[in-house]
């Protein structure tokens, strides 16, 4: 059926409702919106779904949340482990419609004789993946969109282990999903029958409480918190669902000086405040600064939508708020917890730490400095969460800390995803720390700097929506895939790694390894100077990301470097393009 008969299909079937009907006919002279919404289904990627939010096959709305919740439905009545006794956990974000996707979703579940666990209110993408294993769930449901524009909502599934699905068994659910042929087929249950029934329930203040109690198990030195009881601390939930956890953990954890943007305190759809809600936009920070210069914070923070993902502003030694980068807090947090676990003596001789592809190359230099293991996933969380289940089922490491360069990052193993909670918590410690010792956070990165070298990051995002953003993103990725650069920013191409077919290929020895990674459509060049630049669509928004690093002696010349890097790829990509 193509994309008009679709579209007539929608709006002439008894089973779709009024409101959706009424939105198809106001696009009826809209060709090309008629098009985009039908010319295929929303995909169900390895992540779940995410897309903008309106009636047709290619948007997220009631029909196809309750496709893909059926499809996860038949997936869960096929695993010899299910038994009644299992459910699943539900949560929920601040944007458009999520109640009411993640009510549907349980209502699906429960139509399929399934138990659920809805939280009473919006909560943080983690906690979901607590209340998975502290409820003995088989899987969980995040309705979010994480930091992507108000239109945009999303559906994420978790495994029973409180990690996003990792593969094989990712590609297993989206085969269910696709077999999903007719929505009429989809079982939903009524609700006060399910309730009725034990299957429909709803969970709140008791999982709070032992997540805090978890969280709080992460504090590395509450003795520094009590010391340093005049730091200032301005925070953000830039209307999401951070407010209350976040401001409660700071509290239990002993932060007496917690300023809220009162602007942005509160859950707003439309994130009316700000362009873009994402802790690595700096415009999102421009109210939390203002209120920072107003009472002279030591540290401003600020987590996103579904607070998995948190940034950080400090004062540099001009006295001038700047923005620390997901791959500084990093960094930072993962010297800080290794230098403090070996002088307390707690650190394991099976420690490890766990950080992307993508990320800091600092962080492997730290970890061989105290002497624990270093392991490189592919870009994703659920590539993490799945390392630290690994170490659980063969004792072969212990995990310490890990992060993505993505502002998200994960201090212990009670969830499985990243915790903007807990980063919140542990930054915050950290510029206690520092304080204690006479010396900003800011300052305290020019130590780790010049102990380790200075590297530098950066990213480059193109935005490519539609169909022919899509041949564009296939065009730069078969490009370099197949015409790789042999000289870049006056360095040679030493070694190309492609994680689609799963090849590490040394141009210098002509040699070639496996990844021994799973398979992933992202190529990473590394240069003769140390330089690296990596390629990768992105999964969850119409983009096309290029991320950069380099190391140097000094910051001068790394950020010269960095710039020249940047400058040079993004030539290629243009040339690309034309």
């Amino acid at each position: 059926m193509n994309y008009k008969n679709l579209y007539e299909n929608w709006l002439n079937d008894e089973y779709f409702d009024i409101k959706t009907k009424e939105e198809l006919l106001s696009i009826k002279d809209n060709e090309k919106e008629i098009e985009d919404r039908f010319y295929k289904e929303l995909e169900f990627g390895t992540g779940g779904l995410r897309g903008v939010i309106g009636a047709g096959t290619n948007r997220i709305n009631i029909y196809t949340v309750s496709k893909a919740t059926q499809g996860l439905a038949d997936y869960i009545l096929d695993q010899p482990e299910y038994t009644k006794e299992k459910g699943v956990a539900i949560g929920y974000d601040s944007r458009f419609m999520s109640q009411e996707f993640a009510e549907i979703t349980a209502l699906v579940l429960n139509g399929n004789g399934i138990k659920t666990y809805l939280f009473d209110e919006l909560r943080p993408t983690p906690m979901v993946s607590f209340a998975i294993r502290e409820l003995g769930c088989i899987a969980g449901v995040v309705i979010t969109a994480s930091h992507n524009p108000p239109e945009y909502n999303g559906y994420k599934i978790y495994g029973e282990d409180g990690g996003q699905v990792p593969p094989p068994k990712d590609t297993e659910i989206i085969g269910y999903v696709n077999n999903v042929k007719d929505f009429k087929t989809i079982k939903r249950a009524d609700k006060e029958e399910a309730t009725k029934n034990g299957l429909f329930n709803i969970i709140g203040k008791e999982i709070d409480e032992k997540y805090d109690e978890n969280v709080l198990q992460q504090l590395v030195n509450k003795e520094v918190i009590e010391k340093a009881s005049d730091l200032k601390i301005v925070y953000t939930p830039i209307h999401g669902t951070g407010n209350k956890p976040v401001r409660r953990i700071l509290e239990k954890a002993g932060f007496i000086n917690v300023n809220i943007v009162k602007e942005q305190e509160l859950p707003d759809s439309k994130f009316s405040t700000v362009s873009y809600p994402n802790p690595e936009d700096p415009k999102a920070f421009t109210l939390a600064l203002k209120l920072a210069d107003e009472i002279g914070a030591d540290v401003v923070v600020g987590t996103d939508p579904d607070a998995d993902r948190v940034g950080a502003v400090v004062k540099n030694n001009s006295g001038e708020y700047v923005i620390l980068t997901g791959n500084m807090v990093g960094v930072l947090l993962t010297d800080y917890i290794l230098s403090q676990r070996k002088e307390k003596g707690t650190l394991s001789n099976k420690g490890a730490i766990i950080s992307t592809v993508v990320s800091s190359n600092m962080t492997e230099k730290i970890a061989k400095h105290y002497n624990v293991d270093y392991f490189n996933v592919l870009t994703g969380f659920k590539f993490i969460g799945e390392k630290i289940k690994q170490f659980e089922q063969t004792g072969s490491n212990e995990y310490v800390f890990g992060f993505e360069e993505s502002y998200g990052c994960l201090a212990g193993t009670y969830a499985r995803d990243k915790d903007a909670v807990v980063a919140t918590m542990l930054i915050c410690e950290l510029v206690a720390f520092y304080k204690n010792k006479g010396i900003t956070l800011y300052e305290g990165l020019q130590e780790i700097y010049k102990k380790y070298g200075y590297f530098k990051e950066d990213i480059k995002s193109i935005t490519l929506k539609g169909i022919d953003g899509l041949k564009d993103m296939d065009k730069i990725m078969t490009y370099l895939r197949t015409t790789t650069p042999t000289n870049v920013n006056e360095a040679d191409v030493v070694e190309t790694r492609d994680y689609k077919i799963g090849e590490i290929k040394d141009l210098v020895n002509n040699t070639t390894t496996d990844t021994n990674l799973p398979k992933s459509n992202v190529l990473y060049f590394t240069l003769s100077d140390k330089s690296w630049f990596c390629v990768r669509p992105s999964g969850t928004e119409p983009k096309i990301k290029i991320y950069f690093g380099v190391e140097e002696e000094t910051e001068e010349n790394a950020n010269n470097k960095l710039k020249s890097l940047m400058d040079n790829v993004m030539e290629i990509i243009d040339g690309i393009l034309k």
